[in-house]
């Protein structure tokens, strides 16, 4: 497998997993009394815990991608820039 090879792959996780979670943001901003609505009947969740796990979620993902995505991504363009 090629730096080329490796460097589009992480491109494209980086954007496919960028656009799933702004489209999370998004439906839970939307939606949000809908899903916590859904969330109380599942689980009997109050208010307030249903936006902390929410916000917890959302920070837990976006820091995700970062790591496993967008540095990896920059690492390998980095790479291939310099010829190492």
């Amino acid at each position: 497998m090629t730096i080329e090879t490796l460097t589009n792959f992480f491109m494209w996780c980086t954007i496919l997993n960028a656009g799933m979670f702004l489209l999370s943001l998004v439906l839970i901003l939307m939606l949000k009394n809908v899903a916590f609505k859904m969330h109380t009947k599942l689980f009997g969740i109050s208010r307030p815990a249903f936006d902390a796990t929410i916000y917890g979620f959302l920070g837990f993902w976006k820091v995700v991608i970062m790591v496993f995505n967008v540095v990896p991504w920059i690492a390998l363009l980095i790479v291939k820039d310099c010829g190492c």
